[in-house]
């Protein structure tokens, strides 16, 4: 319950009560910023308020504390990365190992050891082979396919490969919660986006090739639900 009401607090102190002006604030004069130390009052603040406790001051004070150690290495080593995405993540996976760490002390490593026995392994494995995974063995199988459609084609880069990855997940989902018929929605959803774009190629191997693609996207993500359900 700690763990929670400290990851609700750095939801709403990092998503909520920061702005975008002050995100650009802190970026252009880092240590500087003085909207940085404002976001550490707050993040100072917000757990006593949901902890509803002062004896937690000190816990407080080290959450804080380590998010700014963690927001000045970030702010200082963002221009090594070509994606911004990537140190805004790296940043968020830093706060939250933190987070874990003083909800649990004294007893981390047994409370990371239990967490480690209750996972799901079935369900992880299952999440990480509709992602990367099946995209590779997708593209292996359409291979053949592949060298025959014209390239021609405006479109966002990598964008197939991340709705791929995207309905594949959703459809993994569905099937762990036995909900069929939100997967014939989400094909008939996927059909009514694509028929513009078909229609207007008026391309008939690239429309075999996208049913092909998106049937056999659907069949990997099915088979690993089903097999996660069977092991489960």
């Amino acid at each position: 319950m700690i763990f929670l009401k400290l990851l609700l607090a750095h939801l709403i102190g990092d998503f909520i009560l920061q702005t975008n002006k002050g995100v650009v604030h802190k970026e252009a004069n880092k240590a500087a910023s003085w909207f940085l130390y404002l976001h550490l009052l707050i993040h100072f603040c917000l757990p006593l308020l949901l902890l509803w406790d002062l004896n937690y001051w000190k816990l407080a004070l080290a959450l804080a504390l380590s998010h700014g150690v963690i927001d000045l290495i970030t702010l200082y080593t963002r221009h090594w990365y070509k994606l911004k995405s990537i140190p805004f993540f790296l940043d968020q996976a830093a706060h939250l190992i933190v987070l874990f760490i003083l909800a649990s002390y004294p007893d981390t490593r047994k409370a990371f050891l239990v967490l480690v026995e209750n996972l799901d392994w079935p369900l992880i494995t299952g999440l990480v082979f509709v992602t990367y995974p099946a995209a590779i063995v997708m593209t292996k199988i359409l291979e053949g396919f592949s060298e025959r459609i014209p390239t021609d084609h405006k479109s966002l880069p990598n964008a197939g490969k991340y709705i791929g990855m995207i309905e594949r997940l959703l459809v993994f989902l569905f099937i762990l919660l036995n909900r069929w018929e939100a997967i014939g929605l989400l094909i008939a959803a996927k059909s009514v986006f694509r028929f513009n774009d078909l229609k207007e190629s008026n391309n008939r191997k690239w429309t075999e090739y996208i049913l092909i693609g998106t049937l056999l996207s659907f069949g990997l993500a099915i088979l690993a639900g089903l097999a996660v359900r069977f092991v489960s």
